[in-house]
């Protein structure tokens, strides 16, 4: 089985017992969380599709933890005129492992 979530403003297609980076979540190491934002979900012989969420499907999730990217290394200039600008940036991300996924009452379209 496997569903496609929205977090972050990034969608992914998960199954249970894969290990996910996504954007920060404002969650405790150890706890779980559950995402409400699935787009679809499938079981091999049928998939259901939502509208764009559907209603009565959610993952569990455990925070694994959080951490922070890579350095993304930010330089702007503009030639001849003397300017510089050098900015550095690591994006906050938390680390997920998806336990189970649930679908509720979908009898379909």
């Amino acid at each position: 089985m496997y569903a496609i979530i929205q977090t972050g403003g990034k969608q992914f297609r998960v199954k249970e017992g894969m290990r996910l980076r996504v954007e920060r979540l404002e969650a405790a190491e150890g706890d779980e969380v559950q995402i409400r934002e699935v787009l679809a979900v499938g079981d091999g012989g049928e998939t259901f599709v939502g509208t764009p969420f559907l209603p009565h499907a959610y993952v569990v999730a455990k925070v694994l933890g959080h951490g922070k990217g890579r350095k993304v290394m930010v330089f702007r200039f503009k030639r001849r005129k003397d300017y510089k600008k050098k900015r550095g940036h690591r994006q906050p991300y938390t680390d997920l492992l998806i336990e189970k996924i649930v679908k509720e009452g979908t009898d379909g379209p």
